[in-house]
């Protein structure tokens, strides 16, 4: 079941509250590099196997 505009408002004035509007650039920042990281992770994992395929 999808969030609804007032389920996402609420959540965001609780991200506020709870970490400061200070931290939030950060926040964002430390989730997009994590985000990146995971994904390049699961490229490589993907390229892995072709590359060892390639090998055999």
């Amino acid at each position: 079941m999808p969030f609804g505009p007032l389920e996402l408002i609420i959540i965001l004035v609780l991200v506020v509250v709870f970490f400061g509007a200070r931290k939030l650039p950060q926040l964002g920042k430390g989730l997009g590099q994590s985000m990146r990281e995971f994904k390049k992770g699961m490229n490589d994992d993907e390229a892995t196997p072709a590359a060892k395929k390639d090998e055999a």
